[in-house]
């Protein structure tokens, strides 16, 4: 077993809800084997209402999350990433920064909860089904041995996780 702590990265154009949920998960699932952040293309300025609101339901601090740009892990004195996971298709679509270190990436792309309209028992519904999904997706990282797999077979299931229940679009990777 090795005692080496990994940075994750994830993204999403707003990084206001599917991103921050995933941090907020890898934060606690992950706790002391990985350090999580969140970052957008295109962040929306402030964490989705929804995405805090599920987070508490769920159990999980909500607090001290904020809608951020991804440049701010590609400047020089930015935490070095081992992963970077796009959780959005447009976010996978997009010429990512050059981040520091050559960090492994997959897509892990779920539909967007907050584009959904209607009540806010179907926002909520959309939300925690998106928790799930990437809940899901946490899981079975924080259950890889990564210092026992060679970087193509953690490749490989990087790419499967991705491809799991909910996936938008189970080919595509990021860049």
């Amino acid at each position: 077993m090795t005692d080496r702590t990994y940075n994750v990265l994830f993204l999403c154009t707003g990084n206001s809800a599917r991103s921050i949920m995933a941090e907020a998960l890898l934060r606690e699932r992950g706790a002391g084997r990985f350090h999580a952040y969140s970052a957008g293309s295109h962040p929306k300025g402030e964490v989705n209402a929804y995405a805090l609101y599920t987070l508490e339901t769920m159990g999980l601090p909500s607090e001290g999350y904020r809608s951020k740009s991804w440049d701010e892990f590609a400047r020089p004195d930015a935490p070095r990433m081992d992963f970077v996971f796009t959780v959005c298709d447009s976010a996978a679509g997009e010429a990512c920064p050059a981040w520091p270190g050559q960090p492994m990436t997959a897509h892990w792309g779920i539909e967007d909860p907050a584009a959904v309209d209607g009540s806010d028992i179907e926002k909520q519904r959309a939300f925690a089904t998106a928790f799930r999904y990437l809940r899901n997706r946490v899981d079975q990282f924080c259950a890889i041995p990564l210092h026992r797999l060679d970087k193509l077979a953690l490749s490989q299931r990087l790419r499967e996780i991705g491809e799991m229940e909910g996936a938008t679009s189970p080919n595509a990777v990021a860049e």
